[in-house]
């Protein structure tokens, strides 16, 4: 798409109204409306104004002024607004010297694309993101100086069995962790899934499969076409937007928060990963380990070896830390393995042919900034290429139920945010390379989020506490 070509676009689809949107930095998408009449080639050179200190990790109240930079290849026609909408994903510019703003998230995707470039290890690199979440019908909570609690429930969940309905209690509740693939009427969100996965279709995004997921309570997923770094990036942004839209339209409620329901399981945002160079996958070689080359096992020992840090922004809720907890099905163990999914890396096994061959990276979720995420995974892995760091051997056993002497050999993921946020102080070298991340945007991120997650959480007593304390 070019600037002429979606004025063209608007036209044709009688739109209305232009909708720019942009990513704040822990990653809620944002956004601004303006009249069609604003929408000129103009608008794409010059931007338009917003106010930078009012959006989470951007800019002081003194330096305020920011522009917004549509990108004409990401126009779509919002299927939920009545007035007819064209929304624009746009890049964050600085209005006193023109130059991309270095918080801007979806600047560090592109920055990190291009350092792939610089390298000559590849040109593209693929991303296959498989966002799990929870379609619910009632979410209540409240927490305040003398109280606390929450509320999730859903008409399919296992502690429904009993309860009075409307007419009557049919049943065809979802057992606890056997969510993992019944067909209706056990499965009560087929349709809805399925009118989702044709949302997405209809603004562009390739899906490929949707399923009801292991955990009850309407636990699901809705896989994505693989694409480049950034514009996956850019459809996870509108993946999310589709999802919460359709079904608040059908009176339900979806949060891709981690881990929402108490002993089932979590969501997780399963990363296929593969680099390519002149139309070849980099990462295929037959007759290496799982028909892997050399470079795609170094590329494995960069996101192991990094794994305490990339956690900071591929697991970056303290929730997260609630699904990535040992002796549970969650990938805790730092190692890699062929098929093995209680690795954080698996090698799909389903093809074993060149344009298949990826490895997939388990302990994302999907409560991260993706543009964020998707960048520093990449120079993790590009640092392993650069430096050669072998994983060592694969383990191709069920890491889950190990002796104990063996089990203790392993290395595991970081037990809490707090934990991973001081692994990304003190290792952050590798996202510094070719000015793809900068100190100030690290250190800006790891102070917000320990102001204003990790200590919010610290400070505040648990209602758990109470049945545990109380009577001491």
């Amino acid at each position: 798409m070019t600037p002429n070509k979606v004025i063209e676009f608007a036209k044709e689809n009688k739109v209305q109204v232009i909708d720019l949107r942009f990513m704040d930095l822990p990653g809620v998408w944002q956004h601004v409306s303006i009249p069609v009449r604003e929408l000129a080639k103009s608008l794409f050179e010059g931007g338009k104004g917003f106010d930078g200190s009012s959006i989470r990790g951007f800019q002081a109240i003194q330096e305020s002024d920011m522009l917004l930079v549509p990108d004409p290849d990401s126009a779509f026609i919002d299927p939920f607004l009545e007035v007819p909408t064209l929304a624009l994903i746009c890049d964050v510019r600085d209005p006193a010297s023109g130059q991309r703003y270095h918080r801007d998230p979806r600047y560090i995707a592109q920055r990190a694309e291009q350092y792939l470039n610089k390298t000559g290890i590849g040109d593209k690199i693929y991303f296959g993101p498989e966002l799990e979440f929870f379609i619910l019908d009632e979410v209540r909570f409240d927490f305040n100086q003398h109280s606390g609690y929450y509320f999730v429930d859903s008409a399919e969940a296992a502690w429904n069995t009993g309860r009075e309905e409307s007419p009557h209690n049919l049943g065809y509740k979802v057992r606890y962790k056997e969510g993992y693939f019944p067909v209706p009427p056990m499965d009560t969100f087929q349709d809805l899934r399925t009118e989702m996965m044709l949302n997405l279709e209809k603004i562009g995004i390739q899906t490929e499969v949707h399923h009801h997921e292991v955990a009850t309570a309407g636990q699901a997923e809705i896989d994505m076409r693989f694409d480049t770094l950034v514009k996956m990036a850019d459809n996870v942004c509108k993946y999310k937007y589709v999802l919460k839209n359709t079904a608040h339209k059908r009176g339900k409620t979806v949060t891709f928060m981690p881990k929402p329901i108490f002993q089932d399981n979590g969501s997780g945002m399963h990363c296929h990963q593969s680099i390519w160079k002149e139309g070849k996958n980099t990462f295929y070689e037959p007759g290496g380990y799982a028909d892997l080359s050399e470079n795609a096992l170094y590329y494995i020992g960069g996101l192991i070896h990094h794994t305490p840090a990339l956690l900071a922004f591929c697991a970056p809720t303290t929730n997260s830390y609630r699904r990535l907890t040992p002796g549970y099905e969650a990938p805790v163990n730092l190692a890699y393995s062929n098929r093995n999914r209680s690795a954080i890396i698996r090698i799909p096994a389903y093809f074993s042919d060149e344009k298949a061959k990826r490895l997939e990276y388990r302990v994302p979720d999907p409560s991260c900034n993706p543009y964020l995420a998707f960048a520093a995974m990449l120079m993790a892995g590009l640092d392993g290429i650069r430096k050669k760091i072998h994983p060592g051997d694969p383990m191709d056993m069920d890491l889950y139920d190990l002796p104990p002497e063996i089990a203790a050999t392993i290395k595991k993921t970081p037990g809490s945010l707090d934990e991973s946020l001081a692994a990304l102080e003190k290792d952050n070298e590798f996202l510094l390379a070719g000015d793809v991340f900068s100190e100030d945007l690290i250190q800006v991120y790891i102070d917000f989020k320990r102001k204003k997650e990790v200590d919010a959480i610290r400070l505040r007593p648990h209602p758990y506490e109470f049945a545990l304390y109380f009577d001491i």
